[in-house]
C-alpha cells in the first residue's frame, strides 16, 4: 500500500487502484473513459443507460454499451424504478463485456425524478430495496448502487438507504454528498459519507468536489471511503488520475500539460469519437470538451468562439495550432 492508494474488491472483482471516474451523461462515453484509464482510473462507468429502453430495444442503448477497445475495468449503469424491468436489463447484459453492474440511485434530473426513478427511489426504501434485491438475483455480475445524500436538506437517509442496499445484495455503494434538492451547486458533505462507511461492511465510494490529489487525499482522511470517484474534475482534464495517484503515493503531482500535450489530447479525443459517432457528431460534441479542456488559458474565450462554429477535424486542429 502506497500512501492511500491501494486494491479494492467489490464481489469477485479486485480492482487495482480506488480513483475512479464517476459517470457523467453526455460526457463518459468509451472514448473519454479510456482517455481516462490512461491516466489511471482504474475504474469507469458508462453513461446512464435507461432499463425501459433496454426492453424496447431502443437502438441508442446500443451505443451506450459498448465498450471502447483498450478500456481498463468498466462498470455498466442503468436506472429505472420497476423491478422486473431491471432484472430483465441485468439479465440482457449478461452476455456483454463489462466488469460491474452500477445501479443510479441518485441522478437529480426532472425528468427521471419525476418518473420515480433516480433519486426519487430515496423516498422509497421498500420498492428501492425490491430493485436491487431482483437486480442483484438476475446479474452475473457485481451490483453496485450509486445514491446521494438524501433528496432534500431535512431528508439525509444514505446510511439507512445504504444498509438496506448492502442486505438486499449489493457488493458496494457509491455516495454523492449532496441532496437531490442540491444537485451540483454549494459544497458536498463529506460527512454523510463517514456515516455510510461507519454503517456498512461493503465498500463505500466516495464522490462530490474532488478537484485534485489535496482534495482526494482529504476526502480519504475525512471520511475512512475505500475509494474516490472523480465526475466534473476530470472533464477536459484526464490527467488528474495521474495527478492523484502520484499526490496520494507521497510524490509530487505534475504540473499541468504542456500546449502540445494539450493539443495532442484533444486530437486524439476528437479523433477517437469521429471513430464511433462520425465527424459531424463527434465535432459538435467535441465543442463543449474543447472548452473544457482549454478553460482559464489565456485567449480560451477566442478559442470557445471558434470551437461552436467549427465542423470539422480539420477546423479543430486549425483552431488548436492557432492557439496552442
Amino acid at each position: 500500500m502506497a500512501g492511500y492508494l491501494h486494491a479494492v474488491e467489490i464481489g469477485n472483482v479486485r480492482l487495482e487502484g480506488n480513483v475512479f471516474l464517476a459517470p457523467m451523461a453526455g460526457v463518459s462515453d468509451g472514448p473519454f473513459r479510456l482517455l481516462c484509464s490512461e491516466q489511471g482510473a482504474q475504474l469507469t462507468v458508462t453513461e446512464m443507460i435507461s432499463a425501459k429502453a433496454m426492453h424496447f430495444r431502443n437502438p441508442h442503448t446500443e451505443d451506450l454499451l459498448a465498450r471502447y477497445p483498450g478500456e481498463g475495468p468498466l462498470a455498466v449503469q442503468i436506472f429505472g424504478s420497476e423491478p422486473e424491468i431491471m432484472a430483465e436489463a441485468a439479465e440482457r447484459l449478461k452476455d456483454r463485456d463489462f466488469d460491474l453492474l452500477d445501479i443510479n440511485m441518485g441522478c437529480p434530473v426532472p425528468k427521471i425524478v419525476n418518473n420515480r426513478e433516480g433519486s426519487a427511489l430515496m423516498k422509497n426504501l421498500p420498492l428501492a430495496e425490491e430493485v436491487i434485491r431482483q437486480t442483484v438475483r438476475a446479474s452475473d455480475r457485481p451490483v453496485t448502487v450509486k445514491i446521494r445524500r438524501g433528496f432534500g436538506a431535512d431528508e439525509e437517509n444514505a446510511p439507512e438507504f445504504a444498509a438496506m442496499a448492502e442486505a438486499a445484495g449489493a457488493a458496494a455503494v457509491t455516495v454523492h454528498g449532496r441532496t437531490r434538492e442540491q444537485y451540483y451547486s454549494g459544497k458536498a458533505d463529506w460527512g454523510v459519507i463517514r456515516r455510510v462507511k461507519e454503517a456498512v461492511k461493503i465498500p463505500v465510494v466516495g464522490n462530490g468536489d474532488i478537484t485534485d490529489a489535496a482534495s482526494a487525499r482529504a476526502m480519504f482522511e475525512e471520511t475512512g471511503c475505500d475509494a474516490v470517484a472523480v465526475g466534473r474534475g476530470a472533464r477536459g482534464n484526464p490527467w488528474i488520475f495521474r495527478e492523484i495517484a502520484q499526490g496520494l503515493a507521497g510524490g509530487v503531482p505534475d504540473g499541468p500539460p504542456s500546449r502540445s500535450a494539450l493539443r495532442e489530447m484533444i486530437l486524439r479525443h476528437a479523433q477517437m469519437l469521429i471513430e464511433v459517432k462520425g465527424e459531424r457528431t463527434a465535432i459538435h460534441q467535441m465543442r463543449k470538451h474543447a472548452a473544457w479542456y482549454t478553460h482559464g488559458l489565456p485567449h480560451s474565450s477566442a478559442l470557445r468562439e471558434g470551437t461552436n462554429r467549427m465542423e470539422t477535424l480539420a477546423d479543430l486542429a486549425q483552431l488548436l495550432g492557432e492557439y496552442l
